[in-house]
C-alpha cells in the first residue's frame, strides 16, 4: 500500500497595497508643504534703509517709575506726593517743553494697580495720550 502525501498548494503571496499607498500620500503631503515654505524663504528681498535723522524724530521719553511701595518718580526726580494731583505737577513740569512727549510706566511687578491708573489719571490730566509701558523678558530677569 502506498500512500499519496498531497501538498497543499501554498496560496500565492499577495501585496497588501493600502498600507503602501498611505505612506505614499503623507510623503506627497509632507513634500507638497516643505516646497510651499522653500518658496517663502527663497524670497529676495530689499529692506528699506533707516536713516539716523528720521530714528530721532521720535517723541521724546519721560519715565514715571513706581517702586513696589507706592513712590512715584519722574524722569529720576522723586515725587514727594503719593495723591493725582502732586504727580500730574511733576508730569506738567516734566513735559513743559517737550512736544508730543512718550510717558513709558515703569512699575515694580508688585507695584498696586491703583499706582498705575494714578499716572494714567495724571497723563490725562495733562493731556498726555502717548502711553506705554516698560517690561523686561524672563530670560533677563535679575534677582
Amino acid at each position: 500500500m502506498s500512500m499519496k502525501f498531497h501538498r497543499e498548494k501554498s496560496p500565492e503571496p499577495e501585496i497588501n497595497l493600502i498600507p503602501f499607498i498611505d505612506i505614499l500620500l503623507v510623503v506627497v503631503i509632507f513634500l507638497m508643504l516643505s516646497t510651499t515654505y522653500s518658496k517663502f524663504t527663497e524670497m529676495q528681498l530689499n529692506l528699506p534703509v533707516a536713516d539716523a535723522a528720521i530714528l530721532q524724530e521720535r517723541p521724546q521719553e519721560v519715565v514715571v517709575s513706581i517702586s513696589s511701595d507706592g513712590q512715584f518718580t519722574v524722569n529720576k526726580n522723586a515725587v514727594n506726593t503719593r495723591d493725582v494731583q502732586g504727580l500730574s505737577q511733576a508730569l506738567a513740569q516734566a513735559t513743559q517743553n517737550i512736544d508730543s512727549p512718550m510717558i513709558i510706566i515703569s512699575a515694580d511687578a508688585n507695584a498696586s494697580h491703583q499706582s498705575v491708573m494714578m499716572v494714567m489719571e495724571a497723563a490725562r490730566r495733562n493731556g498726555l495720550n502717548q502711553l506705554t509701558f516698560a517690561a523686561q523678558s524672563s530670560g533677563g530677569k535679575a534677582d
